[in-house]
């Protein structure tokens, strides 16, 4: 009785045994994270599909049991031990299995995300130092001065901070690489890559460094030499308030204390030129590391500096020589004396020459330009009677000293006195004529927004009356008036464009805040401008719309009429009386065949406005 059971029950448990056998040999060849991407792809696909086959293992088992139930119900009492102990071992066997393709799978899959995860870091490191070499690659760009050198050094900084923090993902990646490299052996991973990761980094660091280092002894170069500058500049200034003292109007001591203190000056003259060399040796390693244009910008401001400083010393020896002369001889008085009257005769002929060239009686408003011109006249006679400034302070302060002179002067007194009531007066005229100017100007840039103004009130009236035209009269009239209105929009923009393209010369005129307020207001007009001229335009498209209706509508209704009138006549022929049934019979068969001929409508929506025509 238990033949068959037991044959079935030891069935099953080869084909379990076998099953599993196999699926661990499988295993067994694929349990191996050692070697390239591609072979470790391949393991992971195979061991996936081995955890697929779980469910027909499970199956197996599961005929295992059923054929140990079947047995065990029909076996004897002392042969259950030992079918037990087998099914104990099978699903032993089978946990195992289960088990070890679970811990398989799971070790390649992790050891490839893992790979994964770090080829995305390491990516991402290759892309942020491709950056880098990139940002890095070029040679250091010269600057225009000191604020642009330290706004370079700051960006280098930034640049050097960013591959400092760089360090921390590069630890990773090593790390990460170390771990690898022991569980999968690949060459990609190994330490000869890690050691060419690293000396990448550190190359890129280098470089980082290098020009942090350069732009911060360029820019400190550059810091010195500028506090050397402006520590000459403050004692070029000093030396030039003690010069205007001695020179000046305001300069209340006698003669021989004026010259003590020339004499004081000129030492120090010396030294000033013995600074000013130091600072041009300074200049030198600055100019090398500067752009052309900031090289040019020191050598003038040195220049300049010479020159004030040469200037100073000149026109310091010149009043000490004055003075000595003064002293030395009563001739110094005729001397000063003529040399005053030359620079009043050459000062007088100035103001005369800019009088004739730039004070001329303004006439009638012209063309802007003219207006511009004579604007930039107007200004540029007020800049040269300003220029003259310090001349006229050196008469007052030579009016002053002629005064004591033992001559008889008044004379020339009172030239002095005339010629700088002469030139106050001049340049009391030169403000006005510039504040005429200036004023014409703003009222002529004005009128394209005036011209606006109204023309936006007309086109709005002609919005608001165009919006439901009774007749086609109507259109007749407004259309023409929406053209004008459209050709008048497109000049007004000419207009409003190029007022705003003349931004600098509006800056120079009016100054930056009436000029930016001007060209907001222009702006803004504008803006309202394109909204009303493209309504106009859209209108203008309905009106010509409508037109076209009307002239489609009065082609399609002239042979409409011609039919229905040959209708009409055909239908007075037959409205005579008949005098038999057959005769009335035909006639009608005549009339209805008449007017199932009728014309054709026109089409459906079109407006019709026909005169009724009675058929009988």
């Amino acid at each position: 009785m238990t033949q068959q059971p037991q044959e079935a029950f030891d069935r099953s448990v080869e084909e379990a045994q076998a099953w599993m056998k196999a699926v661990q040999e499988r295993l067994q060849v694929n349990d191996n994270t050692q070697g390239p991407r591609a072979a470790l792809e391949a393991r992971l696909r195979e061991t996936e599909k081995i955890c697929q086959l779980e469910p027909e293992g499970r199956v197996k088992v599961d005929l295992v049991l059923r054929a140990a139930e079947a047995l065990l119900a029909c076996c004897p009492r002392d042969q259950r031990p030992e079918i037990l102990a087998q099914l104990k071992d099978i699903k032993g066997q089978w946990e195992e299995t289960v088990t070890y393709m679970t811990h398989c799978h799971s070790r390649i899959e992790w050891v490839w995300l893992h790979w994964s995860e770090y080829l995305l870091a390491r990516d991402e490191f290759y892309r942020w130092f491709q950056k880098m070499t990139v940002m890095l690659e070029p040679r250091v760009e010269l600057q225009l001065g000191l604020k642009e050198k330290q706004w370079q050094l700051s960006h280098a900084q930034v640049l050097l901070h960013n591959v400092d923090s760089q360090a921390v993902l590069l630890d990773r990646l090593l790390e990460e690489a170390a771990s690898l490299f022991n569980r999968i052996g690949d060459p990609s991973v190994d330490e000869d890559a890690q050691k060419k990761m690293k000396a990448e980094y550190d190359a890129v660091k280098a470089k980082a460094q290098d020009r942090v280092a350069l732009l911060e002894r360029v820019a400190r170069e550059h810091e010195q030499y500028r506090a050397s500058v402006d520590e000459f500049q403050l004692w070029l200034k000093a030396v030039v308030e003690k010069v205007d003292g001695c020179l000046g109007r305001n300069c209340q001591l006698p003669t021989p204390h004026r010259l003590s203190a020339l004499q004081d000056i000129a030492k120090e003259f010396s030294r000033g030129a013995a600074s000013l060399g130091r600072l041009e040796e300074q200049s030198v390693g600055v100019i090398q590391n500067t752009s052309p244009l900031g090289a040019e910008k020191i050598t003038g401001e040195l220049e300049e500096m010479r020159k004030v400083l040469e200037k100073l010393r000149v026109l310091s020896e010149e009043e000490e020589e004055r003075l000595r002369g003064l002293l030395e001889s009563r001739g110094a008085c005729e001397q000063q004396i003529r040399r005053l009257e030359a620079e009043l005769g050459e000062f007088r002929e100035g103001q005369r020459r800019l009088a004739q060239q730039g004070l001329e009686p303004p006439a009638k408003a012209g063309t802007e330009d003219e207006l511009v011109a004579r604007w930039r006249l107007y200004s540029a006679t007020r800049a040269a009677l300003a220029s003259e400034e310090p001349r006229v302070d050196w008469l007052q302060a030579q009016l002053k000293e002629v005064i004591g002179f033992p001559h008889d002067l008044q004379l020339l007194s009172d030239s002095i006195v005339a010629a700088i009531q002469e030139y106050q007066s001049l340049k009391g005229k030169s403000t006005r004529l510039r504040n005429a100017a200036e004023t014409e100007l703003w009222q002529r840039f004005q009128r394209p927004l005036q011209g606006l103004q109204v023309w936006k009130a007309l086109a709005q009236r002609l919005l608001e009356v165009t919006t439901n035209l009774p007749d086609l009269s109507s259109l007749h009239t407004f259309l023409p008036q929406i053209e004008a209105a459209l050709a008048e929009s497109s000049r007004l923009k000419e207009q409003l464009t190029m007022l705003q393209l003349k931004t600098d010369l509006l800056v120079s005129i009016f100054g930056q805040e009436r000029a930016t307020a001007l060209l907001e207001q222009v702006a803004g007009s504008v803006r309202d401008r394109d909204l009303l001229h493209n309504s106009l335009l859209q209108r203008k498209s309905k009106l010509q719309s409508l037109l076209a209706q009307h002239k489609d509508f009065g082609a399609a209704f002239e042979p409409l009429q011609r039919k229905l009138l040959d209708l009409q006549v055909r239908v007075h022929a037959e409205n005579g009386l008949q005098r038999d049934l057959p005769g009335k019979q035909a006639q009608l068969s005549r009339l209805q065949v008449r007017g199932l001929r009728g014309p054709r409508l026109p089409r459906p929506g079109a407006q019709l406005h026909l005169r009724v025509v009675p058929f009988l």
